[in-house]
């Protein structure tokens, strides 16, 4: 099946459109108030229940008004509550789940692979403090998205999402694309942590040493969570919104 590929330049955003992402940005700065994981070595900082939505957003609006929902919605609710580890660029990891689920549902999935590669080793390789020079093994769910991104899985997933198929084997799609989604947005805010707190830690590398070793199989387990809620949440939601004629990733 081959699922269908626009560029952002032949974009026409309707009253509709935009109607659609206000509403959900809305739903999206609100969902920011809720806690899900508290941020290791942040008192007081928290990972928001938006972590959950926002590759569902990519899939339901489309890459660029799934974008443009996240971006203002996230920014509003860390305004409002401070509670990002990565300050005022706190919303960017969920805007980069996505547009990642977006390219996704519209088979962009070649530029979306060379991305994540290049932003892989940019984390990896980080000057001093990467990953990939202090404790490589961190890396090793990262490299699992990278797999199941390049590999059949992602096709079949989804190919299956633009059918009808029975909710079972919906929630199995919004799943892979979910998992894909929110280690692509994990990976942009790891690069972003490492950019904001290197200037003050560039010489403690037992500090980065011991972040990366301690979250080797925490972050893992973050991600799996959010993936498993998302399906559960997303796999009825767009089986509603197909049912009222909503096409799905349209912008």
């Amino acid at each position: 099946m081959q699922t269908r590929q626009r560029g952002a330049s032949n974009l026409r955003f309707s009253t509709r459109d935009l109607a659609a992402a206000a509403s959900f940005a809305s739903l999206y700065a609100a969902l920011w108030f809720l806690p899900l994981f508290p941020v290791v070595g942040a008192p007081g900082k928290f990972f928001p229940l938006t972590s959950v939505l926002a590759p569902l957003m990519g899939l339901i609006l489309g890459p660029y008004l799934g974008l443009m929902a996240t971006s203002i919605g996230g920014f509003i609710g860390w305004s409002i509550t401070q509670s990002g580890a990565l300050l005022f660029l706190s919303f960017v990891p969920g805007a980069a789940a996505s547009f990642c689920s977006g390219l996704l549902y519209r088979g962009e999935w070649k530029t979306l692979l060379l991305s994540y590669t290049v932003l892989f080793f940019a984390l990896a390789l980080y000057p001093t403090v990467g990953p990939g020079w202090l404790f490589p093994f961190f890396l090793w769910f990262q490299v699992l998205g990278l797999v199941v991104l390049a590999s059949p899985v992602r096709l079949k997933a989804v190919n299956s999402m633009h059918k009808h198929t029975a909710l079972f084997e919906l929630g199995w799609a919004v799943g892979v694309v979910s998992f894909i989604a929110t280690l692509f947005g994990h990976v942009v805010g790891v690069i972003i942590f490492q950019m904001l707190y290197f200037p003050a830690f560039y010489s403690e590398v037992d500090y980065w040493r011991s972040l990366w070793q301690g979250l080797t199989l925490l972050y893992p387990l973050e991600r799996s969570i959010i993936s498993l809620l998302a399906t559960l949440i997303g796999a009825p939601l767009i089986n509603a919104l197909r049912t009222h004629g909503f096409k799905l990733g349209e912008r």
